[in-house]
């Protein structure tokens, strides 16, 4: 009984890691877009091409590298899906930077944490990328502490 409890767990936590994985490829190209906008409003085609661009790129990239990581045994798992997807802030650091946008003042914490996020982007929680991931991501969790504590505990 404990085994199928365990096992109907494990079925629990893939399906909700596909969910948040498929959410996090959906959402990444527009919050790409979104973050350049954040600091330049005003987006000649130019730059929105551009934006658009990194926005797929980071899809392609971050969103299979964050799928790869949730579709790991959890007991394998190098670093959390937030971290991973922390690296999509680089394609709209790109764009930024080559349209001459100025770096924003940042507090201590996120200087030492985030050195090379000179524009302020760096996700807090899944709901940063799109508020429509803020429960995937809650679900994940706890799904993954659920078979957590059934294997360990």
């Amino acid at each position: 009984m404990a085994d199928d409890k365990l096992r109907a767990a494990e079925q629990q936590l893939v399906e909700c890691a596909q969910v948040l994985a498929q959410g996090i490829g959906k959402a990444l190209p527009q919050w790409v877009v979104s973050a350049v906008e954040s600091r330049l409003p005003e987006l000649d085609s130019e730059v929105r091409q551009a934006a658009v661009a990194a926005g797929e790129a980071a899809a392609a990239e971050v969103g299979a590298e964050v799928a790869r990581l949730l579709a790991a045994d959890i007991d394998e798992l190098p670093e959390n899906p937030l971290a991973v997807l922390r690296r999509a802030v680089r394609y709209p650091t790109e764009v930024l930077f080559a349209a001459g946008a100025a770096p924003v003042e940042r507090d201590d914490y996120a200087i030492e944490r985030f050195p090379n996020d000179v524009y302020d982007l760096t996700p807090a929680s899944f709901a940063d990328i799109h508020p429509d991931l803020q429960t995937p991501g809650l679900t994940w969790g706890a799904a993954k502490a659920f078979v957590y504590r059934r294997r360990h505990l």
